[in-house]
């Protein structure tokens, strides 16, 4: 399985090009990615910082569900999950997704469905640092 969950700053283009490096050279005619970044608001409030918290093992077996699912409803040659925990300030990454196909539509759906699978279900737990204080995030903004 391709998921990492990572304590660090990363950068996604660096990690999605080294992933790719890996693969088959003209194995592949499409790579969809997304990279999501901490924003400075929520709920119509400033937000300085964040806490991310997880139960590690939880969150390994959730992402690697993630992925054979997406493998099984897609054609995909490769995937690539890398989610952020710890402390994270405004325009850090915080997820990394990138799925690799023979065609873009395979890449561009599963991705498109990774992210909204994880936003709405990973096992993870928001801390919002605010003007007024820190906050739990109760629910992810809707992709949609």
């Amino acid at each position: 399985m391709s998921s990492q969950i990572i304590d660090c700053h990363f950068e996604p283009y660096q990690l999605l090009n080294e992933h790719q490096q890996t693969l088959q050279a003209g194995s592949f005619g499409a790579c969809a990615c997304f990279v999501g970044s901490m924003r400075d608001f929520n709920d119509n409030a400033s937000v300085s910082g964040m806490q991310l918290e997880h139960y590690p093992q939880m969150t390994a077996h959730y992402l690697d569900k993630l992925e054979q699912q997406a493998r099984q409803q897609w054609p995909l040659l490769d995937c690539l999950i890398v989610h952020r925990v710890g402390a994270i300030a405004p325009n850090d990454p915080i997820v990394l997704i990138g799925c690799w196909s023979a065609h873009r539509r395979a890449a561009l759906e599963a991705c498109a469905w990774l992210i909204e699978e994880l936003k709405q279900r990973a096992p993870f737990w928001k801390k919002e640092t605010r003007p007024d204080g820190e906050r739990w995030v109760e629910s992810n903004t809707d992709g949609h």
